[in-house]
């Protein structure tokens, strides 16, 4: 299970950990509702499960439309520009 862990489920955790909060606790309402055969919990928790899958796919889309088509790098410094280096600073003999 760890292997999968890593390398399937963390990366979703880490993209949108709100949805995929609300489908952990889904999936165990739909857990402990079927081993329980507590029908109402079973149900809401599959409705949460749904509701966590579809706010994940609104967010991809909204992220899609939101992405610039070609993004050119940023430089801070012009190009060519060579600095000095810069002087050592000494620490001052009378701190307080």
């Amino acid at each position: 299970m760890n292997a999968v862990w890593h390398r399937f489920l963390k990366p979703f955790y880490r993209k949108e950990p709100v949805s995929s909060f609300i489908l952990t606790v889904g999936a165990v309402d739909v857990a402990l509702g079927g081993l329980g055969s507590y029908s109402s919990l079973l149900l809401l928790g599959m409705g949460t499960m749904t509701g966590a899958i579809a706010l994940r796919w609104w967010q991809s889309q909204r992220a899609d439309k939101h992405r610039p088509q070609e993004s050119l790098p940023e430089y801070y410094l012009a190009p060519g520009v060579s600095s000095q280096p810069l002087p050592r600073l000494n620490p001052s003999k009378h701190r307080r």
